[in-house]
């Protein structure tokens, strides 16, 4: 089985994405995780990777592919895979269904998780780092009160610059501007399922559930 998680940054894809993990016995493939992993191995792509990002630039799609197309020849990934972050333009797409195809796979559901901007930039505007400990707070959802590391206390909170209302607004625009496409692509194959991403993590981890229902049948 193999299943996209789409959503904006602070829609809560990453923690679903496990959620469901955890419900399916799925492995979870974050785009992040394949390139930490690469550069951590120093793996020829990781070698690769780092001689684009050591100068600032965007690492091309045809290594994030190799590194995925590795990534899904192993192993633990036989019952099928959750892809969280990948792919991000309809290049990528095409790329993702030719391996899948290659390795005798198809997609099977891509969920889209839904919620509206101003509710992202609260959620993400609201989120501040504990400079002693780097462990995240949030001032509405998960105040700080006391912090496991004895030495840390409130007045070491701080807000990343990435966190900034006016900078979270341009990273939505950004997001909308690249899955926009995404989402009408895979709308017309019938794959796409939207799922409201507000509310408690329990009542979207119970809407998600639904769709893996009716997979799993």
């Amino acid at each position: 089985m193999y299943i996209i998680f789409l959503g904006a940054p602070g829609s809560g894809k990453g923690t679903q994405a496990k959620r469901l993990q955890e419900l399916l016995s799925l492995s979870h493939v974050a785009s992040g995780d394949l390139f930490r992993d690469n550069l951590k191995r120093n793996t020829p792509l990781g070698q690769l990777a780092r001689t684009f990002m050591d100068r600032g630039d965007l690492v091309p799609d045809d290594v994030t592919i190799e590194m995925l197309r590795e990534r899904l020849q192993r192993s633990d990934v036989t019952a099928g895979v959750i892809l969280d972050g990948f792919p991000r333009t309809l290049a990528q797409v095409q790329a993702l269904d030719e391996m899948l195809e290659s390795l005798g796979r198809s997609l099977n559901r891509v969920v889209f998780l839904e919620v509206a901007d101003e509710e992202l930039v609260s959620r993400l505007s609201n989120r501040v780092i504990c400079r002693e400990c780097q462990r995240p707070f949030h001032r509405i959802f998960n105040p700080f009160q006391t912090c496991p590391e004895s030495r840390c206390q409130g007045e070491f909170l701080y807000q990343r610059d990435d966190d900034k209302p006016e900078t979270v607004r341009a990273r939505l625009e950004t997001f909308h501007a690249q899955t926009r496409p995404l989402i009408d692509h895979f709308e017309e194959r019938d794959l796409l399922d939207r799922i409201d991403g507000l509310g408690s993590l329990d009542d979207v981890t119970s809407r998600i559930e639904e769709v893996a229902s009716k997979l799993e049948a």
